[in-house]
């Protein structure tokens, strides 16, 4: 429990400063997206410590989705960030692609993404935690390095970004129950667009084989949240260590955009 609270102590700390450098850029939008998950991680503390009841199980999304396509000039890091918060994982170019034209009606361009990283991590090193957040790669369990293909946000805890043997199917079911979610307040204003039909109907395929017609959302919930109660111990346990590691090994750099293979032989898993 002690290691837990002093988590969500670094994390509130770390909220608050990105808070401070979101108001002081102006940028309200995402000084309030940080601010709620601020308040998140306060409630969770609070829970820790007996000072009240449990928190909702599954977190609230950092910004509604749109069904309408009002976002044409958004840089794509911003378009990324907004799906990223969506999925609360991290995620493929190819899913945030189709996260935002399912939920947000507008295109990602995924050549750009390519170089975001990179460009991420050279603004990081040269004027470290001046932007609010920052795109960054998920980083692997073992080595502490980028893990290939998978983007995350530097806000994100640690443990959030990291992904071990069983993270994958983790992250899959995690963001199966994040997007009916996200369909049901959409399907509550208007009919569900049928890009976001299609990606929750490969969800479906994927948990219950062969489907015809609209995917059932509740059938949906139910199955992810059947087998994540599976995996979600044993995968938040590899998680928790490997950050642990991370925190003692790393600078701050390498915490957000993963250690280099040149320095992988100093980082053996230590016990």
């Amino acid at each position: 429990m002690q290691e837990h609270l002093v988590a969500l102590e670094e994390r509130m700390q770390q909220l608050q400063q990105a808070v401070r450098q979101a108001l002081a850029q102006h940028d309200t939008a995402q000084a309030g997206t940080l601010g709620e998950e601020l308040r998140r991680t306060q409630r969770a503390w609070n829970v820790l410590c007996g000072l009240e009841d449990d928190p909702p199980a599954q977190p609230e999304p950092a910004a509604p989705p749109a069904a309408v396509d009002n976002q044409a000039g958004l840089p794509v890091r911003d378009q990324v960030r907004q799906a990223l918060a969506l999925l609360a994982v991290p995620a493929a170019p190819k899913l945030l692609s189709q996260v935002r034209h399912a939920f947000f009606s507008g295109a990602l361009n995924t050549a750009r993404l390519t170089t975001l990283r990179r460009d991420e991590e050279r603004s990081f090193r040269s004027a470290p935690y001046a932007r609010p957040y920052y795109i960054c790669s998920a980083l692997t369990s073992d080595l502490l390095s980028p893990a290939r293909g998978l983007l995350a946000l530097s806000t994100w805890p640690l443990e959030q970004r990291i992904v071990g043997p069983l993270t994958q199917r983790v992250h899959f079911l995690t963001s199966a129950l994040r997007l009916v979610d996200a369909a049901e307040r959409l399907a509550a204003e208007a009919p569900l667009p049928q890009p976001a039909e299609q990606l929750l109907g490969q969800y479906s395929r994927d948990l219950h084989g062969h489907t015809q017609g609209r995917p059932d959302l509740d059938a949906l919930r139910r199955a992810a949240a059947a087998e994540l109660e599976i995996h979600a111990d044993d995968d938040a346990d590899t998680r928790t260590e490997a950050a642990r590691r991370a925190r003692r090994q790393l600078g701050d750099a390498e915490q957000i955009f993963g250690n280099t293979l040149r320095s992988t032989t100093r980082l053996r898993r230590t016990s």
